[in-house]
């Protein structure tokens, strides 16, 4: 006998028991888009590997080592998505989308590939949400990136939300401090561990988001001596900004996040109890992400969040998802002689605007109803013989156990007046 073939190492199906909870988030999500003004959009999920190599960085871990790349049947390089935002650039650029108005806002979501060692919470195929405004070089378009992120993730409601900002530079200033965090590390080499002097060797910054060598990052110099004026002043009028709108935000020099695209702000937002924040989202500014990949000079800034994360963190805090799904009514046959009645009734109920639901099987009655409390009906609909020749039907409220007869004709009646009794 063959063996059952199953779902392969580090991916997932998400099941009618967890899968309302996504399409609430999302729900939530796509009215915080339309309340800030973004357009969505959906992306290919693959893409030529060159965009993710130049855009994301040919150092960084994601490109060396957590790309699912292939060679298709034309001998293309391709490469699953590992994250969005250069997806949004290419089809910014590719499609014209600067000619009308600048900011454009753009937004999506779906599923992200990444070969790495699955955990709680981290799965090789997951999914993103993702918000990005191209076209501005604002600071202040900066901190809508941000408020977006926090007045999202507010209305879902996560609890103390903290914003954590950085500066990463730019092209001028990055090498003064490159240099200046270089004498630092060699001064520390023999406390590295070896992934850290890979990365001193060719992208130092990277070693400021070890989760090992802790002692090492925390006495690193901060980037904020080192910054050129243009990113200082960006830098003061980001978290000026964030101060006026009441935003609690803290920095933190070890900011870099892991991806080489990142100008001047990095931030993240995090939710949960002090001293045990969760971050749910990550981001900043991208200005050369677009001349990276052959297009025109676009300045941008946006963040991604993953869903299973979000899930998690609101599932820690007791956040509301909204309601289960549930059947406002279930038809249910007391014999099959009057089966089409019945799917007549299910129709009738569907077309004005109920949940309802039947049994096509030939289950007994005390079956149905089991089906019916299982899928959280309010109401069943019951109907023999007896009930047809007297054109009428019993209508039970499955919440007060309470039965009475109503005449077919007025069974949709009938039916909303006892869901707004329930409610």
């Amino acid at each position: 006998m063959a063996e059952n073939v199953k779902a392969p190492r580090g991916v997932r199906d998400i099941l009618p028991d967890e899968s309302w909870k996504w399409a609430y988030v999302l729900g939530r999500t796509r009215q915080t888009a339309e309340a800030f003004h973004y357009s969505e959009v959906h992306l290919p999920v693959f893409e030529h590997t060159e965009l993710f190599a130049r855009g994301v960085g040919d150092t960084t871990d994601i490109v060396e080592k957590e790309m699912y790349t292939f060679t298709d049947k034309g001998g293309r390089s391709i490469t699953l998505r590992p994250e969005l935002t250069a997806g949004m650039v290419r089809s910014y650029v590719e499609n014209g989308l600067g000619s009308s108005s600048s900011p454009v806002k753009l937004w999506g979501y779906g599923p992200m590939f990444r070969y790495e060692r699955p955990q709680k919470g981290r799965y090789r195929q997951f999914w993103q949400i993702d918000f990005e405004q191209l076209g501005s070089d604002s600071p202040l378009t900066d901190v809508e990136v941000i408020m977006t992120a926090v007045d999202l993730f507010a209305d879902l409601g996560m609890k103390n939300l903290e914003v954590v900002v950085n500066s990463v530079g730019c092209p001028a200033c990055r090498p003064v401090y490159r240099k200046v965090l270089l004498d630092y590390l060699e001064s520390r080499r023999s406390e590295l561990c070896e992934t850290c002097l890979s990365r001193m060797e060719r992208n130092p910054l990277r070693v400021l988001d070890c989760k090992t060598d802790h002692e090492v990052v925390a006495g690193a110099p901060a980037i904020f001596d080192s910054l050129c004026s243009e990113c200082a002043d960006h830098f003061a009028a980001v978290k000026e900004g964030l101060a006026r709108l009441g935003v609690p935000y803290s920095t933190d020099k070890t900011l870099v996040r892991g991806l080489d695209y990142y100008t001047k702000t990095a931030f993240e937002v995090k939710s949960g109890d002090l001293g045990a924040q969760s971050a749910v989202c990550g981001g900043g500014r991208y200005d050369n992400l677009s001349e990276a990949i052959g297009g025109p000079h676009v300045p941008g800034v946006g963040f991604a969040a993953g869903l299973d994360r979000m899930l998690l963190v609101m599932g820690e805090q007791g956040c509301s998802f909204g309601p289960e799904p549930s059947v406002d009514a279930q038809v249910i046959c007391l014999d099959e002689s009057v089966k089409l009645d019945a799917l007549e009734i299910l129709y009738r109920l569907r077309r004005a605007g109920f949940n309802a639901d039947m049994d096509y099987q030939k289950r007994s009655m005390k079956s149905q109803l089991k089906q019916a409390l299982a899928g959280r009906a309010a109401a069943a609909v019951i109907l023999g013989a007896d009930e047809i020749s007297r054109g009428v039907v019993a209508l039970k409220d499955l919440r007060s156990a309470e039965q009475k007869d109503v005449q077919s004709s007025e069974l949709e009646n009938a039916l909303a007046a006892l869901l707004d009794e329930g409610k």
